[in-house]
């Protein structure tokens, strides 16, 4: 057997791979050549009614066969597909492509898919963000540790830390919108972007030839047009979607790695099915191989956003032809990996296993040292000097832990401090019903309901306004 993408075989969504499909592309070019036929009939060329029909008739059974025999013997996709379509639709034949260069179908149609490529993922995001809401509400009141540099630092609650993995995503959803918003058609423009075929078909009519640039993008759906281009659109926009592409699986990777630190910790595991196996030596692991997948993929992701950018660089004046080969590995793996990655990040998000028992565990284990900073505040209130509390705070708190860790004795810092001349002289002690733990988390629980109120709501319906495709994929998630 020969060689096969893992992303097709074992990552991406039918749906996004059927986007990027050959017989989706070609049915575009099909569509292009009859909305620029359409638009150039109209405007007053002699195009008759019958080849119109043909080419209608035949936009989306072209034989894969039968194209690529004529490019064996053209060495050209696009004009083996003209002479494909030639053959089925003969009255159209000889006004196909009229006017027109290799990129108004290729660089139209990979602008389309593009298009509709982010639409699917912005529902993607959507339904990872609605995975996490339903924890974030679900766990908005839970204390647990939060971390700075991985070491225990204050509390923060369960609820709170899921709304910093959604912020990550709700911002690139919002440069997703934008680049929908913002997308441009290249339109019908010629060789070298100067229409001059088109003005020498409508006999110097300039005001026609606007008007066929701008009827073909309407008729594929599009508000705005490149106002110039060379033979190709710039190729900063496909850097532009890639780096959008690129945040998510940051995003994305973000999210993994603090899953696969918690489920270190004992504290947030992934899901894990009934039979599912996750060492084949060591049978007692349960590996977040789901997690891990999703940071190796955003690994490829955020690299192919640096060669876009490359490719935009490298090209020389109108156009050069060193940009093809590199864009058909590159745009289609792109998607096809940040896909994986959502379908993933929602698996994972929707599956995540909470384990309150570990977590109070381990707040109770650091209540002690966490008490401290409170008493500092205390300390100062009272007319103490906060240079000299803090130091007599961490001499305790590093002769604390070091005793905890090697002679496996209790805590007893708030003990020691109360013993301590520094802290007896303000008559400051932390009394053990102050150890609540409720108590230390700040305005987390407050944060969690106006996030979900204020924000997530209503990006929510601005993603499924402007991107229809995202609300089947939010209807997907499931807890």
């Amino acid at each position: 057997m020969t060689y096969l993408s893992p992303l097709g075989q074992r990552y991406a969504s039918p749906a996004m791979q059927a986007l990027w499909g050959e017989r989706r592309r070609v049915g575009l070019w099909r569509r292009l050549w009859l909305a620029l036929m359409e638009a150039q009939q109209e405007l007053g060329l002699d195009i008759p009614d019958r080849a119109l029909a043909e080419l209608r008739a035949h936009l989306d059974d072209a034989d894969p066969e039968r194209a690529a025999e004529h490019e064996k013997r053209l060495r050209h996709d696009v004009m083996a597909h003209i002479h494909h379509l030639g053959e089925q639709a003969p009255a159209a034949r000889p006004f196909l492509h009229l006017g027109a260069t290799s990129a108004y179908v290729t660089d139209n149609a990979d602008l389309i898919l593009m298009r509709e490529g982010m639409q699917l993922l912005l529902g993607r995001v959507a339904a990872v963000v609605v995975a996490l809401s339903k924890l974030a509400r679900r766990y908005r009141d839970v204390p647990c540790l939060a971390y700075t540099h991985f070491q225990p630092a204050q509390l923060t609650t369960v609820g709170k830390r899921v709304t910093l993995w959604m912020q990550e995503l709700l911002l690139d959803a919002e440069e997703l919108l934008h680049r929908l918003e913002t997308l441009r058609f290249r339109g019908v423009k010629g060789t070298t972007g100067t229409q001059a075929s088109f003005l020498e078909l409508f006999e110097g009519a300039h005001d026609k030839v606007r008007e066929l640039d701008a009827r073909v993008a309407r008729k594929m759906g599009f508000a705005q047009l490149f106002p110039v281009t060379g033979q190709t659109y710039t190729r900063k926009l496909d850097a532009q979607v890639l780096a959008a592409l690129s945040g998510i699986a940051a995003s994305c990777a973000k999210f993994a790695t603090d899953v696969r630190l918690l489920q270190h910790e004992g504290e947030m595991l992934e899901p894990f099915e009934s039979e599912q196996v996750g060492s084949s030596a060591m049978a007692y692991k349960r590996n977040p191989m789901r997690a891990e997948r999703i940071t190796s993929l955003a690994r490829f992701v955020i690299e192919l956003e640096g060669n876009a950018w490359h490719t935009a660089a490298a090209q020389w004046l109108e156009r050069t032809l060193d940009d093809s080969a590199n864009r058909r590995l590159v745009i289609p793996e792109a998607f096809l990996a940040s896909d994986a990655i959502l379908v993933l990040a929602t698996n994972v998000a929707a599956g995540l296993e909470v384990r309150e028992a570990v977590i109070a565990r381990h707040v109770a284990a650091q209540m002690p040292f966490l008490a401290t900073e409170r008493l500092l505040m205390r300390g100062v209130k009272a007319g103490g000097d906060r240079q000299r509390l803090h130091e007599v705070i961490r001499t305790h708190s590093l002769a604390v832990a070091q005793a905890v860790a090697e002679q496996g004795v209790e805590n007893d810092l708030l003990e020691r401090l109360a013993r301590d001349p520094a802290f007896q002289a303000l008559k400051l002690a932390v009394r053990p019903d102050e150890l609540d733990p409720t108590a230390y988390v700040g305005r987390a629980q407050g944060q969690v309901d106006e996030y979900l109120q204020q924000v997530v709501a209503p990006a929510l319906r601005r993603i499924e306004a402007v991107a229809p495709p995202g609300a089947a994929a939010i209807a997907e998630v499931t807890v």
